[in-house]
């Protein structure tokens, strides 16, 4: 159960920024609901445009997809200025995979692949910095699916280390976070990205499908914990 309830009298909804026609905010979107929000879905790459403002929001979650911070498309570039919107008016803001990589790009810092061409897809080992662990309980092992990482932008202080890709976790001022790991996934949307990302599992540093399924049995219970008391940081704590 979630410790606390919405803040009263908020009615504003949490704008939600999706990378692809059938992604779906998960369980994340779901906590969100439980917690009082609607959510406001947007997708960029849809041609939906972003706020000007977000003083109609009570904040922004910015997930992840299978392009990279790094592309050239107009939407991409355009998604990554309009960050510059969540900073000014010091709103909640959260990336997730692509999400913490575009703010990274916004903010100054690099995105790109490991320098051996390791991966992280599947679940590994998750170690919060001294910063995190003031903050709050960190989940041992994390679901990752990526081939690129982040550096850690000048101002905002790391939270978690993970295997290959050292930087997984940020917060840069009071109000938004980044993280490398993914904790919206339900069961529906992990056997999807088992079978539609199988030609990944070959990469350097993959974990074959099984080892998701069964990984889930056993860590993502910790995991799903974990959101819920981040999200209501996030959200209600600012």
């Amino acid at each position: 159960m979630l410790q606390k309830t919405r803040q009263p009298g908020d009615k504003r909804p949490i704008l939600i920024v999706l990378h692809q026609e059938t992604s779906s905010p998960g369980r994340v979107g779901q906590i969100l609901q439980q917690m009082g929000y609607a959510l406001d879905i947007r997708r960029p790459v849809l041609e939906d445009p972003l706020p000007e403002t977000l003083d109609g929001h009570a904040g922004a979650v910015v997930f992840g997809g299978p392009m990279s911070a790094n592309d050239e498309f107009d939407y991409v570039k355009r998604e990554i200025d309009w960050l510059s919107v969540p900073l000014s008016e010091n709103r909640p803001f959260l990336g997730i995979c692509l999400g913490a990589q575009m703010l990274v790009r916004h903010l100054g810092g690099e995105v790109g692949p490991h320098v051996d061409g390791m991966t992280e897809i599947g679940w590994y080992p998750l170690c919060p910095t001294e910063q995190g662990r003031e903050m709050m309980a960190w989940p041992s092992m994390v679901y990752q699916f990526h081939r690129e990482g982040f550096t850690i932008p000048s101002g905002a202080t790391l939270l978690a280390r993970g295997e290959h890709y050292e930087n997984q976790a940020y917060k840069y001022g009071a109000n938004a976070w980044g993280i490398q790991f993914h904790g919206e996934l339900t069961l529906a949307m992990m056997h999807r990205w088992v079978v539609h990302g199988a030609h990944r599992f070959e990469l350097p540093g993959a974990q074959v499908g099984r080892a998701h399924l069964d990984g889930r049995l056993i860590y993502d219970a910790a995991l799903r914990q974990w959101m819920m008391g981040f999200l209501d940081r996030v959200f209600h704590e600012n």
